[in-house]
């Protein structure tokens, strides 16, 4: 059985000692993604005065968090449409809105993956507003 990690070049590295993306057998592991881009920005970030006061958008966010997963998947030749479960971690509840708004663009309810969406006190970044990891079926 297939078994094996991958860091994704192009991407921010992982803020800790674990992959973008573990395979094992026909499983795909995607870890815990965030909006994070490659110069260690993030995607919904924006500051709205000189004061340094920030406005975190859900919205694009989660289009980002979605997208990264996407070219993960990528990696082992797999698409969203592989994706049998997912989870996800929003730091407040009153942003589910939006996120299901934008996930709806990536998947919908009749073929999508199975999902749990849980609130969380806080994620690794401050900026952060959402995480998201997967899991995939795609045979060898």
């Amino acid at each position: 059985m297939e078994n094996k990690s991958r860091l994704v070049e192009g991407k921010a590295s992982p803020r800790g000692a674990y992959p973008h993306v573990k395979r094992v057998g026909d499983f795909i592991f995607v870890s815990g993604t965030s909006s994070r881009l490659p110069d260690n920005s993030f995607a919904g970030v924006h500051q709205v005065d000189e004061m340094g006061s920030m406005r975190l958008d859900i919205r694009e966010q989660t289009k980002a968090v979605l997208e990264n997963i996407q070219d993960y998947l990528a990696t082992e030749d797999a698409t969203m449409a592989d994706v049998v479960d997912v989870t996800t971690f929003l730091v407040n509840m009153n942003d589910f809105a939006g996120y299901n708004e934008v996930y709806g663009q990536f998947f919908d309810k009749e073929t999508g993956p199975a999902r749990t969406t849980v609130a969380v006190h806080q994620l690794p970044h401050p900026h952060l507003v959402v995480e998201i990891k997967a899991m995939a079926y795609k045979p060898i």
